[in-house]
C-alpha cells in the first residue's frame, strides 16, 4: 500500500515509544534513540500502525512486537556483602572449609560465558585457597598457631567469561580470625614464691595471689588451683577469683608466731577445659612451692574463755568474788595484764574488778527484781602497750531469793449492796509476789488476828491463790454505815516466809434488784436545800461578766498611746529626720524653713518652768563661724543662725514637753564653710596622718563624753 508518495504515515506506541524508540514517519523504520541495557529492562512491547497522512483513517489494525535486547558482557562480577569476616580454629587441617563466597553478574547466564564467574586467591598464599568454582576458601597450611599469629587478610577474585581473557572480574576481601583451642598447658613463672602475712590477720584474709600464665586465651586460659601438699594445707586455702585465671590464698585458721613462724605449700594449677584433641601436648597443669612467713606482731591478751557464764544469789555480800579473770599476753614478751571493767556496760556500778588478779566483785546490793541479769565487759590491758585491748563477756545472772512479801492485787476497794444476804459472795481477792519460786507462786488467805472474828465479812481461801470475801449477815443500811476496813493477811509457802497485811476497803451501796450498783453516797450528789439552780446560774454569770470586763480594761490600756510631744507642730525640728540622698550641710536650704531661721524674733515661744536636769549651754560652734558669713540677706545683723539656734536651745530648756533628746539631722556630704570640716570617716582611710581631736573639749560639756572616747585630755572650757 505504500508508494513511497508519503500518503502513509507510520505511528508507534508502546513501552519506551518516544523516549526509547522512535520511527520515522515517512518510512517506518524503528531507531534506538537512547543506550539499551539488558539489565535494566531486558525486552519492549511496541505497536505500530499505518494510517492516511490526511485523513489520519488507520489503513490496517495495529500490529504488535517485541524487541528483545541481546546480551553482551559488560557487567563484572560482584560480592554483594563484602568484605567478609571468619573464623577457623587454629591447628585446623588442611582442607578445613571456613568460608564460601558467592560472587553475582547481571549479565544474561543463558547466553555466552558472559554470567559464568571464576574464582581465585590474590593475597593469603599459602595460608589459604579458594575453590574454583563454589568460591568455598579453606585451610591450605597445617598447624596454623594463633598465638604466632591470629590475624589473616585475604583478597579473593571472581572473573566472568570462564576466567578467559577480557573477562571482567571483581575482587573482596575476607578477614580471617585464628579462634583459641587449648594447646598451651599452663605455667607458673616461679618455682618458688614467697609470701608473708602477720598473725593478727583474722581468718578469710589475703595472704597473696598466684597466677600460672596460659597463652591460650578465654575459657582455655581458665585454670583451677588446689593445695596438694605441705604442711599448711590445714591453715591456709586456695581458690580462684572471679576471672578464673589467679589463685588466692586466704587464711583458713587463726595464726600464731609463736606456735609455728613458717609454713609450705604445695600448690597445683590445672585447666579446667581441656580438648581431647590435644592432649599429647600435654600434661595441662602445673606445680610451685609457696613459702609464707608468718610476722610477729604485737597481739593483745587472750581471755582463758571466750566468754564466762556466772548465777549469783540477789542476796550475795557486798565484796563478793563473782569470778576471777584470766588473761594473758600471747607475745613472747608476756607482759603483764590489767583488768577493768567497760562502764557502758555496767552504768550503775554494781561490779569491781581487781586490777591485778581479775577477780569480779561486787560493791552494790543486788536485786533480782530491779535487774535479773547484769552483762558485763571485761577489758584486759598490757602495761607496756595500753593499745593492746582485749574484752570478754561476763553474763551474771542473779538468782531470785524470796525477799519480797505478797500483796493483794487489783481490788483493794469493793462494795456491798444493802439488800445483801448472809454467806454472799462480794469480791474474789488475788495475791502478786514479785519473787519467782522455782515451783511457783503458793500464797495463804486470811483475815488479820485483829479481824479474826468480824461480825460482818469473813474471808475463804480457796487453795488455788485466790480467796472470796463474804458477808456473815444481812440487813446492810448506808444510815447505819457506809464504809467498812478489811484488813486481809497474806503470806506465801517459800523460805523465808513473807508476809503483808492489805486492807480492803468495802462500802454499801444501793443496788437493784440484780445487784447493780446504784449509788453509794447519795448525799454526794445533792445540792444544798438553801441554794437553788437558779441562784447558782447567777452567780456564775456575774462571774463572767466580771472578768470579760476585766480583759476589756486590760486591752484598753495596753493598747493607749500616750504623746511623747506637747506640740509637734512647733517641734518638728527635734525629729530624727533620715534622707535617703545626700544632704549639703549648712549649704542644705531643703531641710528646713531656712526663712524662719534668718527671722527668729518672729517665732514665739512661751515661757514656763525651767528644766532642772540641764543649764542651758548658749556657746556653740557658731561662735567659730564668720559674722558675714550668717548675715541674713532681708534681715538686721542681729538676726542669724546663731541667734536662732540660742533661740531654740532656751525654748527646749523651758519647756517640760520637749524629748530629753535633741535635734539630730545626718548628713551624707558636709558642705562647704564648716569649721568642723568633714564628719564623715569616708575618706579617712586616704590619709595617713593621724587626726587631732583637741577641738572637741571646745564643744562644752555636750561632746565631753565624746572626746574622752577619742582620748582628748579634759581641760576645763575655755568660756
Amino acid at each position: 500500500m505504500d508508494k513511497g508518495d508519503g500518503s502513509i504515515k507510520y505511528i508507534l506506541t508502546g513501552e519506551g515509544a518516544g523516549t526509547t524508540f522512535t520511527i520515522d514517519d515517512n518510512t517506518g523504520d524503528i531507531h534506538a534513540i537512547q543506550r539499551l541495557d539488558r539489565e535494566v529492562k531486558s525486552q519492549y512491547v511496541l505497536r505500530a500502525q499505518a494510517r492516511n497522512r490526511l485523513t489520519d483513517r488507520p489503513l490496517e489494525p495495529e500490529s504488535e512486537f517485541i524487541v528483545k535486547i541481546q546480551d553482551i558482557n559488560d557487567n563484572e562480577p560482584k560480592f554483594l556483602d563484602g568484605p567478609y569476616q571468619a573464623t577457623v580454629p587454629e591447628m585446623s587441617r588442611i582442607g578445613t572449609s571456613i568460608i564460601q563466597l558467592t560472587a553475582t553478574d547481571a549479565d544474561d547466564p543463558t547466553y555466552g560465558n558472559s554470567a559464568r564467574v571464576v574464582y581465585s586467591i590474590l593475597e593469603g598464599q599459602p595460608y589459604f585457597s579458594v575453590d574454583a568454582k563454589t568460591g568455598v576458601v579453606r585451610v591450605s597450611l597445617a598447624d596454623m598457631d594463633r598465638e604466632t599469629r591470629e590475624n589473616y587478610t585475604i583478597v579473593i577474585q571472581a572473573k566472568d567469561m570462564g576466567g578467559q581473557l577480557g573477562g571482567l572480574a571483581g575482587t573482596t576481601t575476607v578477614n580471617i580470625t585464628l579462634s583459641d583451642v587449648n594447646d598451651n598447658p599452663p605455667v607458673f613463672d616461679q618455682r618458688l614464691y614467697q609470701m608473708s602475712v602477720p598473725e593478727s590477720a583474722p581468718v578469710g584474709s589475703v595472704v597473696g595471689r598466684l597466677w600460672a600464665k596460659d597463652r591460650d586465651t578465654g575459657v582455655n586460659a581458665e585454670m583451677k588451683y588446689s593445695i596438694i601438699d605441705g604442711d599448711g594445707r590445714d591453715t591456709f586455702d586456695i581458690s580462684t577469683d572471679s576471672t578464673n585465671l589467679f589463685g588466692i590464698i586466704t587464711v583458713k585458721r587463726p595464726l600464731n608466731f609463736e606456735n609455728k613462724p613458717s609454713y609450705t605449700l604445695k600448690v597445683e594449677g590445672a585447666n579446667t577445659h581441656l580438648d581431647s584433641t590435644f592432649r599429647h601436648r600435654g600434661p595441662f597443669k602445673d606445680v610451685t612451692i609457696v613459702h609464707v612467713s608468718v610476722e610477729d606482731m604485737d597481739e593483745p591478751p587472750q581471755f582463758d574463755s571466750p566468754s564466762y557464764y556466772v548465777e549469783l544469789p540477789e542476796d550475795a555480800e557486798i565484796g563478793t568474788v563473782v569470778k576471777t579473770m584470766s588473761a594473758r599476753d600471747p607475745d613472747a614478751a608476756n607482759n603483764t595484764v590489767r583488768y577493768s571493767i567497760e562502764r557502758t556496760s555496767d552504768p550503775d556500778k554494781f561490779f569491781y574488778i581487781e586490777i591485778t588478779s581479775g577477780a569480779l566483785m561486787t560493791v552494790r546490793s543486788l536485786d533480782r527484781e530491779e535487774v535479773g541479769w547484769h552483762n558485763i565487759t571485761v577489758l584486759a590491758m598490757e602495761m607496756n602497750n595500753p593499745t593492746q585491748i582485749a574484752s570478754v563477756s561476763v553474763a551474771v545472772r542473779v538468782l531470785d531469793i524470796n525477799d519480797n512479801p505478797p500483796s493483794l492485787s487489783h481490788y483493794l476497794e469493793t462494795f456491798v449492796c444493802e439488800n445483801a444476804k448472809a454467806g454472799q459472795l462480794i469480791q474474789t481477792v488475788t495475791a502478786v509476789d514479785p519473787d519467782e519460786p522455782l515451783g511457783g507462786q503458793r500464797f495463804y488467805y486470811s483475815l488479820a488476828p485483829e479481824a479474826a472474828n468480824n461480825p460482818n465479812f469473813t474471808l475463804r481461801d480457796n487453795q488455788d491463790n485466790t480467796a472470796w470475801i463474804l458477808t456473815r449477815r444481812g440487813g446492810w443500811s448506808q444510815q447505819d454505815q457506809i464504809i467498812f476496813y478489811l484488813p486481809i493477811f497474806v503470806s506465801d509457802g517459800e523460805q523465808p516466809m513473807q508476809t503483808s497485811t492489805s486492807t480492803l476497803t468495802i462500802r454499801v451501796c444501793s443496788c437493784d434488784q440484780e445487784g447493780n450498783v446504784m449509788s453509794c453516797n447519795a448525799e454526794a450528789y445533792s445540792l444544798p436545800a438553801s441554794l437553788s439552780k437558779g441562784a447558782l446560774i447567777a452567780i456564775l454569770a456575774c462571774i463572767f461578766v466580771l472578768l470579760v470586763m476585766i480583759l476589756l480594761m486590760l486591752s484598753l490600756r495596753t493598747h493607749r498611746k500616750k504623746p511623747y510631744l506637747c506640740d509637734e507642730e512647733e517641734n518638728v525640728h527635734e525629729n530624727i529626720v533620715r534622707y535617703d540622698d545626700e544632704g549639703g550641710g549648712e549649704e542644705d536650704t531643703e531641710a528646713f524653713d531656712i526663712a524662719a531661721m534668718w527671722n527668729p524674733r518672729e517665732v514665739h515661744h512661751p515661757l514656763g518652768k525651767m528644766r532642772q536636769d540641764m543649764m542651758p549651754e548658749i556657746e556653740s560652734l557658731s561662735r567659730y563661724v564668720p559674722q558675714p558669713c550668717v548675715i541674713g540677706v532681708g534681715g538686721g545683723g542681729d538676726s542669724n543662725v546663731h541667734g536662732y539656734v540660742l533661740a531654740k536651745l532656751l525654748e527646749a530648756d523651758l519647756d517640760p514637753c520637749a524629748p530629753p533628746y535633741d535635734s539630730l539631722q545626718t548628713y551624707a556630704y558636709e558642705g562647704e564653710g564648716s569649721v568642723a570640716e568633714s564628719l564623715s570617716s569616708l575618706q579617712s582611710g586616704t590619709s595617713n596622718a593621724d587626726h587631732e581631736y583637741d577641738y572637741l573639749n571646745d564643744w562644752g560639756p555636750r561632746f565631753k563624753k565624746l572626746a574622752e572616747m577619742y582620748g582628748v585630755p579634759n581641760t576645763p572650757p575655755m568660756w
